[in-house]
């Protein structure tokens, strides 16, 4: 369906892909990566279609497209950084067996996506950012080569585009489930649809001179263009970037001189560049709270409202809501709203 981009990094378990496809774990033929079969029965009526998919964002879309019909592995957690992660063998053996495979692409999954492409060769792999129009991709101004920013889950209306994709490999793999997939994709794009508005409607209700967001790393520039928000990261948009002591300085200085109440930490991402703005804006006469922890490149627990994509938005929007002191409409959007005012403080609460 989509294609994954060589990034030039060296990856660790792309030799040992080589090593399982002579060891024969790679047997069934190999075919095309739009429309060739998956490692497992990709024709069979009544089995499951077995899906791995990299990241939390893309799993929760492809289990709700895909209901009853197929099951799905998802290869990092709660709490685990993409950018960094590593496949392990047995993330190698469930990717060769299954039958379709879902990243981000982008270079999102960045030291895992050369073993991705290579198995696209033999296998259906399913790249969800280039469902993507590449005008509406946001790109990094330096340090990153021109590449786009991968965060487009961000923004709601903007992440929505992957779901036809997703019908669409789905259909393909399971044809005789093709108006179940149209049906529920269907109804998850009206869900994303009212939350785009909530959202909106959320962050609208914030004083334009306080809507500033100042987070760990550049995950939130899709979200600030979405929903009116000016977004500053200490980090670029890979936390392999290191934070130096000038953009520290720098955001520090914006704080004091604007005003700016709180900054925000993130679920994957360590707390100490945080925690170092805010000492330094009190060194200067200014208390900067933090004002939540977001979540960024991991959704939330399993089991929990936040373990899902809506969940995870809802999240985000209310917490930055509260916090830089504007309205959330009662009841939030889909009943979570006292789960989701953990970590607020509760100054910055209605």
């Amino acid at each position: 369906m989509g294609v994954c981009r060589r990034n030039g990094l060296v990856v660790l378990p792309v030799l040992l892909l080589a090593g399982f496809v002579l060891a024969g774990c790679g047997s069934r033929s190999s075919t095309g990566q739009s429309g060739g079969g998956g490692g497992g029965d990709s024709d069979g009526g009544d089995s499951l279609l077995r899906v791995v998919a990299t990241v939390g964002m893309a799993a929760d879309l492809v289990r709700r497209v895909g209901g009853e019909r197929i099951e799905v592995r998802q290869l990092m957690g709660s709490g685990v950084d993409p950018h960094l992660y590593k496949a392990t063998r047995d993330d190698i053996r469930e990717l060769m067996s299954s039958d379709l495979i879902v990243s981000v692409g982008l270079l999102l999954e960045g030291r895992m996506e050369e073993t991705i492409d290579r198995l696209s060769e033999r296998q259906r792999v399913l790249v969800l950012g280039a469902a993507i129009p590449r005008e509406l991709l946001l790109v990094e101004e330096s340090g990153s080569g021109g590449h786009p920013d991968p965060h487009v889950w961000m923004d709601v209306s903007l992440w929505s585009r992957s779901v036809p994709a997703i019908v669409s490999a789905l259909t393909e793999a399971r044809p005789a489930y093709a108006e179940e997939f149209s049906g529920r994709g269907a109804e998850l794009l009206a869900e994303l649809s009212a939350l785009h508005r909530f959202g909106v409607e959320c962050l609208e209700s914030v004083p334009a001179e306080r809507r500033v967001l100042v987070t760990s790393h550049d995950a939130f520039r899709y979200f600030g263009r979405a929903y009116g928000v000016e977004v500053l990261g200490v980090q670029g948009i890979s936390t392999e970037s290191e934070a130096g002591l000038l953009r520290v300085n720098e955001l520090v200085d914006l704080l004091v001189s604007r005003g700016v109440g709180a900054v925000f930490s993130e679920t994957s991402v360590s707390q100490k560049n945080m925690q170092a703005l805010i000492e330094g804006a009190a060194a200067r006469g200014r208390q900067v709270v933090l004002g939540g922890e977001l979540y960024s490149d991991a959704m939330g627990e399993s089991g929990t409202a936040a373990g899902t994509y809506s969940g995870m938005l809802e999240h985000n929007l209310i917490t930055v809501t509260r916090a830089l002191g504007g309205q959330v409409p009662a009841g939030g959007f889909a009943g979570w709203l006292g789960v989701q005012t953990q970590g607020v403080p509760e100054g910055s609460r209605e």
